[in-house]
């Protein structure tokens, strides 16, 4: 994995703005987020090792609780897999998955009227002001569907 001085800047930058020390550990597993969006811990674990060889799964664990909750990375739990995380913070985008091999791509946010995403309230219920709504697509990949000859469906023919 090739690091590129300007994301390595823009990291420390950003630890520093949290009031967060610059370590080799924080760097490497952003890095390895960076370079690896929507990876499990462990994927995230093996990526950084290539360039901190020492580093501690107990150490990528306590890194990415950290991250997260200064919201540096987003962490997201797909069903049937262990959670998720990425950089790609700040934005209130959603994930598409494929139910065949797994991948996991970024889905803008939906524009225009979202019925769904407009809450309807019970009559009893004290409504709350949403700031963020997850949804999840689940389909079949590209790849999924000619390698296993599905048929075509009206989005892709």
């Amino acid at each position: 994995m090739t690091v590129s001085t300007g994301s390595q800047a823009a990291w420390a930058a950003a630890l520093r703005a949290h009031g967060r020390r610059v370590t080799k550990q924080r760097l490497a597993v952003l890095t390895a987020v960076e370079h690896h969006p929507h990876s499990p811990a462990e994927h995230i674990l093996a990526a950084a090792r290539r360039e901190l060889p020492e580093l501690t799964a107990q150490s990528v664990y306590v890194v990415l609780g950290d991250l997260t909750e200064l919201q540096m990375l987003r962490r997201f739990e797909p069903p049937h897999s262990p959670a998720l995380y990425e950089t790609r913070v700040g934005d209130n985008h959603h994930h598409a998955v494929c139910i065949g091999c797994g991948r996991v791509e970024d889905v803008d946010c939906a524009v225009g009227h979202a019925p769904c995403l407009t809450p309807n309230w019970d009559t009893n219920a004290r409504p709350m002001s949403i700031q963020i709504a997850d949804v999840l697509y689940q389909g079949i990949c590209h790849d999924c569907q000619q390698t296993q000859q599905l048929p075509a469906t009206s989005e892709n023919k």
